[in-house]
């Protein structure tokens, strides 16, 4: 299903599908840009070495692992720029708050600089309790003022948007430093509308909210049309490391 967009917002969209092949330079930033992932559970020591070696040559914005190899990461990129993400309540955002405080808390505790955490979102449609806003303070308080928060809302379980709009802003109000698309676990992932209802509530907000497309980013165009729509929605300029990511496994690859 579509989410529905006004005239303005359609235009845009529709011009940002259209986005070419990305030249050197535009390459140069979307690596710049980039959350080098890998969440599957057979990565073992010298894979994750040797990601973490990759992405400290390329200089992307971080790589997302497992909470479980945070540690290892943070030696691994010991020296490099490149932060270390990991995830929480992932990926059917169905934990507990407690559960989310103490796996966050683990994860800052060995090292993570940012913590994508699912929205729950299946209760959030639900509208049962408790509320959504309760999981994502509780990770917020676990992580204090210096790890950075991406709230991943799971774009493609919504089907109005309305509710995507209503779920932006309780994450917003619950402390989120970037609106995120998708886990890539659930079939449909980004979209060019969803990234739409995201960045147009970051504007609303007035706060300082980065976005984070993921789930399904695979090519170069694909990236470089997240990016054309950030751009052509926050403002030319706007779409840098600190407010812009693509999560992506295979793309770096791709960009290089």
């Amino acid at each position: 299903m579509t989410l529905e967009l006004d005239d303005a917002t359609r235009t845009l969209v529709d011009a940002a599908r259209k986005t070419g092949e990305p030249d050197a330079a535009l390459r140069a930033k979307l690596i710049a840009c980039l959350d080098y992932t890998r969440l599957d559970d057979t990565i073992e020591e010298a894979a994750l070495d040797a990601m973490a070696a990759r992405a400290a040559a390329a200089k992307v914005a971080a790589i997302c692992i497992p909470p479980a190899w945070v540690a290892r990461a943070k030696q691994a990129l010991a020296g490099s720029k490149v932060a270390i993400a990991t995830v929480v309540n992932f990926p059917g955002g169905e934990d507990g708050p407690e559960t989310v405080h103490d796996v966050t808390v683990a994860a800052v505790r060995d090292g993570a600089d940012e913590i994508d955490v699912v929205f729950p979102y299946k209760r959030f449609l639900a509208d049962t309790a408790p509320p959504a806003s309760r999981t994502l303070r509780t990770c917020r308080d676990a992580c204090g003022m210096d790890v950075r928060i991406k709230v991943i809302l799971e774009t493609g379980a919504f089907h109005s948007t309305e509710a995507l709009q209503r779920a932006a802003a309780v994450a917003i109000d619950g402390g989120a430093d970037f609106l995120k698309t998708s886990t890539g676990k659930i079939q449909q992932g980004a979209t060019l509308e969803a990234a739409a209802v995201l960045l147009a509530q970051i504007e609303a907000s007035g706060f300082p909210v980065g976005f984070k497309a993921s789930g399904g980013v695979r090519t170069p165009q694909d990236a470089a049309s997240y990016f054309t729509l950030a751009e052509s929605m926050l403002g030319k300029g706007w779409a840098t490391p600190d407010r812009f990511r693509i999560g992506a496994s295979a793309l770096l690859d791709a960009l290089t």
